[in-house]
């Protein structure tokens, strides 16, 4: 059942044609130049980027600044890190590779990588790389070694997942998954022969014509590039981050990426187009376009998310249509790409901090509106007034390499959740914290208060074998620790 059923429908309002949604970029450019500085002042975003297209025409804005230590203003060329919508980036390399005839997406991943170890050997064996671009292949995916700034660190990162545990079976359902990405991006490595970001550059950005596009921290220095900003502590504002970015293996999941708004949407139009880029050049087959945008596996009830994920798009069942997109966070920086198929539109929204919700709302929520006739899904709200409820399938530590998760039922029947950040993620301005829980629906969980604007979903699935959960899903499937 996709969320639009499960929640109470918002209706759909009147799709314009294509010379409408054209007239009206005129309108909503006003728009933006208007409402984007109160906006980031609203949701304590220090800046942003925009950029909006239907078909060819493309409309651009930016307001804020770049990091509030040195005050530098955003504009519409400022980049900014684009996050894990570098995964669908990864996936296009890869469907390139089977267009190519090189790379079979049901072949095991040990096909082309021999060596390729986990944990658990049979799942080793059996994943493939449509397990991995599904984020099915069912082994954790939150890891960020350091293996260092040469050429072979992806190479090094992907030996060490001999290690990393199993679980579920390959396919058996989804979970959000960085390292898979990883283990993608080395596939293309060896089967091009160059490193990721060569590929990037000369199979992507290239011949796309991106013009303000980085692919790590020294080319990001050639532009205007935003800095990433964190609250340091809780209802503190937010503040420039440590770090500009995390490490160089996790690039092909998304650690380094960076942009302008009106390059991402070249790539967004290239997939509108099924393949063709802005200027005619056949970058993907519109066969291997179109079966990115197929669903592959349903998600549990996540709220904010979608309602399946493909080969690389995430998709959302809403109101008047069928939106891909896919979204990203890096430290401090977030973004926002929406694709509507079909209708020819898309918009990608950049920040550099703060409380980006408000703006995705507002801002996305307008364009799917007015030019492609789609409504978002309000975001989900606890209610106040929800009885108590019997928490005790849901109770219990849930683990994973990010840190563990400690559900628990006081005496007066109040369900609390505590967060508790471990390696690497203990280290990016991430505190153990504490929050009530109140029932949403019969598996989930919703937060009582919000975080970065939203009322984050706990979901418990599948069973341990004595009436508890096994997982908590908020997007990655963290499994029960204790016995």
């Amino acid at each position: 059942m996709s969320q639009e059923t499960q929640q109470s429908g918002t209706p759909a309002p009147p799709v314009p044609s294509r010379e409408e949604a054209r007239a009206r970029l005129d309108t909503l450019k006003e728009w933006l130049d208007a409402r984007l500085e109160p906006l980031l002042e609203e949701n304590e975003v220090p800046g942003a980027a925009v950029a909006v297209c239907v078909g060819d025409k493309v409309i651009d804005a930016a307001a804020g600044v770049l990091s509030t230590e040195t005050k530098v203003e955003a504009t519409t060329d400022s980049v900014f890190q684009i996050g894990s919508v570098t995964k669908v980036w990864t996936a296009t390399l890869a469907m390139q590779l089977v267009d190519e005839g090189v790379l079979d997406l049901d072949a095991p991943v040990r096909t082309y990588l021999p060596d390729f170890e986990l944990a658990d050997d049979k799942a080793a064996a059996t994943v493939t790389t449509q397990h991995l671009m599904s984020h099915t292949a069912g082994f954790e995916g939150d890891f960020m070694t350091d293996t260092g700034l040469s050429d072979d660190c992806l190479e090094k990162f992907v030996a060490t997942f001999g290690t990393i545990p199993q679980l579920f079976p390959p396919g058996e359902r989804f979970s959000y998954n960085n390292a898979a990405y990883c283990l993608m991006g080395r596939l293309v490595e060896v089967l091009r022969g160059q490193p990721y970001d060569v590929c990037l550059r000369r199979y992507l950005c290239e011949p796309l014509g991106l013009t303000h596009t980085a692919t790590g921290p020294y080319e990001a220095l050639m532009y205007r590039a935003a800095v990433g900003h964190v609250r340091h502590e809780p209802g503190a504002p937010p503040r420039p981050a440590a770090i500009w970015a995390t490490v160089r293996s996790n690039a092909a999941a998304g650690s380094l990426l960076a942009m302008r708004p009106r390059d991402l949407l070249a790539f967004a139009r290239m997939h509108l187009a099924d393949g063709v880029a802005p200027d005619g050049t056949r970058v993907l087959s519109a066969e291997s376009a179109r079966a990115m945008r197929e669903p592959h596996v349903d998600l549990p009830y996540l709220g904010f998310m979608g309602d399946h994920w493909a080969l690389g798009w995430e998709t959302f069942d809403l109101p008047g249509g069928t939106v891909v997109g896919h979204d990203g966070g890096t430290v401090g920086q977030g973004a926002f790409l929406r694709v509507v198929p079909g209708r020819d539109v898309a918009v990608a929204l950049q920040i550099n901090g703060g409380d980006p919700l408000g703006l995705y709302v507002e801002i996305v929520g307008r364009v799917l509106r007015d030019l492609a006739g789609i409504e978002l899904r309000p975001l989900p709200k606890p209610d106040p007034d929800a009885p108590r409820i019997d928490a005790s399938r849901y109770v219990g530590t849930y683990t994973a390499t990010a840190g563990d998760t400690v559900v628990s039922q006081d005496a007066d029947g109040r369900i609390w959740v505590e967060r508790r950040p471990k390696g690497v993620f203990a280290q990016l301005d991430r505190q153990a914290e504490r929050v009530e829980l109140l029932p949403d629906r019969e598996g989930t969980l919703i937060a009582a208060v919000p975080e970065m604007g939203i009322h984050r979903l706990f979901t418990f699935v599948g069973d341990d074998g004595a009436g508890r959960a096994r997982f908590l899903h908020t997007g990655r499937a963290d499994r029960r620790a204790d016995a």
